[in-house]
């Protein structure tokens, strides 16, 4: 236990008694109080040492792998803002990323042989882009167990979360994923590499529950860019982009020189672009639709 003892120094004349009553008093108080506030820190470390096991727990049932070394999954879920002497998912992260390229690459390849680079490299991409596994955090609850210091991050996940029912599989491009929740995704499949000596086999096992569903050739879309100008090249319509992005964080796009599509996002440029694109296209398709019911 800690006792304040307030002392009062004089330097020639002494302090007004009644100040030292005070002083007195409020040192009483403290000392009185100071017991049950360091048993209270006490016990919220306890509280929160409990949560922390509760999350590996429930983590570990999501992903079906129980961890060696438990450090490596509560690693694999802490953000650099958590706090200044913390070990960040990082590096995990940066093993999962490659771990995670090297299964899909070889899934694709032995899944679909006569899938020829082309259209293997977009598979791949389409497996493993930001967005994908964003989704596939959330679906899992991954952002719940997060552990981060900033609040920002918490309004990022709920906006995307917020726009996920528009586009139930993949938007290709037309909203914003939080590169934290694909980041947490390749952290754990780092810290399942890690944990599992570097199996390939364990590691891909809990890969295929967080991706799934797995995108096939045949729910692959084509990018709105690419697809607009595909179409426009098709039926001859000549296609021009402005880029308004850097004045306020838009794209606008002109068919046959008339506005078709604007598209606006501030924090990333391609998804401005995407979005003008896929507006430009939907109004082209439905031009030609009406074009040929009148023919």
């Amino acid at each position: 236990m800690i006792f304040f003892n307030m002392q009062v120094s004089c330097s020639g004349k002494s302090r007004n008694a009644e100040t030292w009553e005070e002083t007195r008093k409020y040192g009483a108080v403290l000392n009185r109080f100071l017991p049950g506030i360091l048993e209270n820190e006490e016990a919220t470390k306890r509280a929160l040492q409990d949560d922390k096991s509760q999350n590996v727990e429930e983590v570990q049932k999501i992903i079906g792998y129980d961890f060696n070394d438990r450090n490596l999954l509560r690693q694999a879920f802490t953000h650099t803002s958590y706090h200044k002497d913390c070990i960040s998912y990082e590096r995990l992260e940066y093993v999962g990323d490659s771990v995670l390229n090297f299964m899909i690459t070889k899934e694709h390849f032995f899944k679909y042989p006569s899938l020829p680079p082309g259209l293997l490299s977009p598979l791949r991409a389409a497996n493993v882009d930001t967005e994908k596994l964003a989704r596939a955090a959330v679906k899992h609850s991954f952002h719940k167990y997060l552990q981060h210091g900033k609040p920002i991050l918490t309004r990022r996940i709920q906006s995307f979360i917020n726009v996920l029912p528009e586009y139930p599989l993949h938007s290709h491009g037309l909203i914003d994923a939080p590169k934290v929740l694909a980041d947490v995704v390749e952290s754990t499949i780092g810290a399942v590499f890690i944990d599992s000596n570097s199996s390939i086999d364990t590691t891909w096992e809990v890969a295929k529950i967080l991706l799934e569903p797995i995108i096939t050739p045949e729910m692959l879309e084509t990018n709105p860019v690419k697809k607009l100008y595909e179409t426009c090249q098709k039926h001859k319509l000549k296609v021009r982009v402005v880029d308004m992005w850097s004045h306020d964080g838009s794209f606008e796009v002109f068919v046959d020189n008339q506005m078709r599509g604007k598209g606006m996002c501030h924090v990333k440029k391609e998804i401005a672009l995407n979005r003008a694109a896929n507006k430009a296209y939907n109004e082209v398709i439905g031009m030609l639709s009406v074009g040929n019911m009148n023919k």
